[in-house]
């Protein structure tokens, strides 16, 4: 008896947490919180409606807060329990997280330059870069409950959002900075998952 590995087409549908206040006053949340607005929360609906339509067997979350009222508003109306991980939160960003662009522009005025000068590997002081954020976004699609679900889904957040959209899509980083993953939408993709036949 021969074991054979086969590449099975399934798809992984892609979310952003609902809409928070310090999103609305223009806040750089990275790992800090801040909770979901009454819209956030219709932005967890609107998911749920979405992915509903899907055979979603799977819903992995950041533990962010955030992520977590999202997912479990998702949960609920789907009647599925979530399961978190690590990888999934957000950029790291370090001593700028609270912070306005404008507070950050009177603070730190060379800011804006010396991350635009290498978007990439910049990272944030005391912080993480989008490097290490594409490294964690390898780690969470290859992660036991990812790889075992036939239709997961995955709520998460903007910046590591791209660098799972760059890898599912086989994008160059450039092309995935340009993408964005608006509050209620929903981002679903082919994706191969290895399968085994005997004969």
């Amino acid at each position: 008896m021969t074991v054979n590995a086969q590449l099975a087409t399934r798809q992984i549908l892609l979310a952003r947490h609902g809409q928070t206040q310090w999103n609305l006053e223009g806040r750089r949340q990275g790992q800090l919180d801040s909770p979901l607005t009454h819209q956030g929360m219709l932005d967890a609906r609107t998911i749920a409606a979405q992915a509903a339509r899907f055979p979603v067997n799977a819903i992995i979350a950041s533990p962010l807060g955030r992520t977590r009222q999202t997912a479990q508003i998702i949960g609920d109306i789907i009647g599925i329990r979530v399961e978190y991980l690590d990888d999934l939160r957000e950029v790291d960003h370090g001593t700028f997280a609270g912070l306005t662009n404008g507070e950050l522009d009177a603070r730190y005025p060379t800011w804006r330059t010396e991350r635009t000068a290498d978007l990439y590997r910049w990272r944030f002081p005391g912080g993480e870069s989008y490097a290490d954020a594409h490294r964690r976004a390898h780690r969470a699609l290859s992660s036991r409950p990812v790889a075992a679900a036939s239709c997961p889904l995955i709520i998460t957040h903007e910046m590591i959002a791209r660098m799972i959209v760059a890898i599912l899509q086989q994008l160059d980083v450039d092309e995935a900075f340009a993408r964005n993953l608006p509050h209620g939408h929903l981002l679903v993709f082919d994706w191969p998952q290895k399968s085994s036949t005997r004969s």
